[in-house]
């Protein structure tokens, strides 16, 4: 995927189509998990759509839950999609980032 330390550094636009598409996979890992809390706060909560779009961003980004958790299974969902959040956000940050790294080590001339 990404070119060897002795091959030349990407064109701009070559760089730019990565970016893109590293880009377009690190959306669609959050809009999907973003969409996977939602759902899971309007049914196990039962909470209003705005208010499941609320607390699954604030879960996603580590900023912390919004609303109150009565129930059992909305807590047990709770706990279960902050784990998978924390991992989803740092994953997709990463697969954001790397083609910018890659490029900074391949210019350094450093092997990854």
């Amino acid at each position: 995927m990404y070119e060897h330390h002795r091959q030349p550094v990407l064109s701009r636009h070559e760089f730019l189509r990565r970016v893109t598409r590293h880009g377009i996979v690190s959306f669609v890992a959050v809009a999907f998990s973003l969409a996977l809390g939602t759902t899971g706060y309007h049914l196990f909560a039962r909470l209003d759509w705005i208010d499941a779009l609320l607390n699954a961003s604030m879960i996603l980004t580590g900023m912390g839950p919004v609303a109150v958790l009565s129930t059992d299974a909305a807590k047990l969902f709770a706990s279960l999609y902050a784990l998978y959040s924390g991992i989803v956000f740092l994953a997709a940050t990463g697969v954001f980032f790397a083609p910018f790294l890659h490029r900074i080590l391949h210019k350094l001339h450093a092997e990854g």
